[in-house]
């Protein structure tokens, strides 16, 4: 997993304002991608991606701004990993396309985790239906 948390964290020190106003704009988009996977190798990856897109999205609307920067800054970097079609194992491959994807969002989840335990508290998502563990 150390390897992930180190992408994680490379790719979220890449994250600028003019990324996060582009991933903004097309996450509405992305949510309803999402809610189209079919990884029945990992069942609770489209709720962690719908999670980490409302925490983007509510942060940025100002309805939750306790979230450090840096857990908003892996998320988006998540959601855009997530959203591409061509990364490292790509997601048309069967059984094993979305392993990657997972990997990377579990890493968020983990590195992040209490601040997004709270962040669901305060929100009314269960975080046991969200978080890595589940």
């Amino acid at each position: 997993m150390s390897e992930f948390a180190d992408y994680v964290d490379h790719g979220a020190s890449l994250v600028t304002p003019r990324v996060v106003e582009n991933v903004l704009r097309q996450l509405p988009l992305w949510k309803v991608e999402f809610t189209q996977i079919n990884a029945p190798k990992f069942p609770h990856l489209v709720d962690q991606l719908e999670f980490l897109a409302d925490a983007v999205e509510d942060y940025a609307e100002g309805a939750y701004k306790d979230l450090p920067y840096y857990a908003v800054a892996q998320a988006l970097f998540a959601l855009t990993y997530a959203h591409k079609k061509v990364d490292v194992i790509p997601d048309l491959i069967p059984n094993l396309g979305r392993a990657d994807d997972s990997s990377v969002v579990r890493a968020v989840l983990i590195k992040n985790e209490r601040a997004f335990a709270k962040y669901a508290e305060a929100m009314g998502f269960s975080w046991s239906k969200i978080t890595s563990k589940a």
